[in-house]
């Protein structure tokens, strides 16, 4: 049925092309659905062919259970922008959905294949959405490359995770994903927010949170801040452009510890040292997934884990047992 839809598509383009090449967006679906309704007759399709359109999905559906998408482009290329990976507004029942595609150029053309057929990869507008291509060869759908059929992963109470997943293994170093993580069911809200406009509290609150999650942060490495950076703007919405001030501007500092005081103390070390309340309530408060999504390891103690990854970071105090006076003070009921 869908077969003849396309030729019927295809003769009357043919005959009108000034008509059809203006049927762009939502224009086309009228004249999908006329063209199905027609080509049902006498098939088990007949007076079961329903336009929903609006902002629901698929746009047209039949007996109930079949589904059709409507895109077109007036570009000269099968390709476009698709529908949410997570299908909140997929009419109920329907199971099996179409692609019906318009190439709305001299000539006008039509593509109808199986939906999941024709998706290659996920992109990003104001969310995300997969990536259609009519012409893609078979095994080479997103599917194929997550190896986790269509009609599972749209099922999953999580489906963006597997993708997110997926495309981690080509991030370079200090890369995230962006949009696509739900792991921190928050949102940043429309609003990019600038570090040196928050209240000083909340900066601290973010500089200590920081130093739990990027223990990289007391190193020498000259990409130290980035993950850092990535995470502000992806999860928090905050643009900082003087990133490494928030931890270092302010000179040195001085450590008391066990009766004896430690100048020359960095600045990083020393608001480390001055905060050491804050960071325990912030480790213990912070969920263990989060913190090996960070770290990149299973996590046993949290503590121990972290400050384990402190004294990988940072080697440079040879005057303290830097180590030591961490397990000292994180011990330290007073602390």
């Amino acid at each position: 049925m869908l077969d003849n839809t396309i030729q019927t598509l295809q003769f009357e383009s043919k005959k009108n092309q000034t008509k059809y090449l203006d049927l762009l967006g939502n224009k086309l679906e009228n004249v999908v659905a006329d063209a199905m309704n027609e080509n049902a007759k006498g098939t088990p399709f007949e007076n079961s062919i329903e336009l929903i359109s609006g902002q629901k999905f698929p746009d047209i559906i039949a007996n109930k259970f079949y589904g059709v998408e409507v895109k077109t482009t007036s570009k000269n290329y099968w390709t476009s922008t698709g529908n949410s990976i997570l299908e909140s507004t997929r009419v109920d029942g329907i199971e099996r959905i179409f692609m019906l595609f318009g190439k709305m150029v001299n000539p006008v053309e039509f593509k109808c294949r199986p939906y999941e057929d024709c998706l290659s990869d996920v992109v990003v507008t104001h969310s995300p959405r997969y990536l259609i291509n009519m012409d893609l060869q078979v095994g080479q759908t997103i599917f194929d490359k997550l190896d986790i059929p269509y009609d599972t992963l749209r099922n999953y109470p999580n489906p963006i995770k597997p993708i997110t997943d997926y495309y981690r293994q080509f991030l370079k170093k200090g890369e995230e994903v962006w949009w696509l993580d739900q792991e921190e069911p928050k949102s940043t809200g429309l609003i990019i927010k600038l570090w040196n406009n928050l209240p000083v509290e909340i900066r601290k609150h973010y500089m200590l949170k920081s130093m739990i999650l990027f223990p990289e942060v007391f190193s020498n490495r000259p990409d130290k801040f980035n993950r850092l950076a990535v995470w502000l703007v992806n999860s928090e919405g905050i643009v900082c452009p003087n990133i490494r001030d928030v931890f270092t501007a302010g000179g040195q500092g001085i450590i008391e510890w066990k009766g004896k005081q430690y100048v020359g103390i960095p600045q990083i070390i020393f608001r480390l040292s001055n905060s050491i309340c804050e960071l325990k309530y912030i480790l213990k408060e912070t969920d263990v997934d989060i913190l090996e999504k960070y770290w990149n390891m299973s996590v046993n103690n949290k503590t121990d884990d972290w400050i384990s990854l402190v004294k990988d970071s940072y080697k440079s105090l040879k005057f303290i047992n830097f180590v030591e006076y961490l397990k000292d003070k994180f011990a330290s009921p007073q602390s």
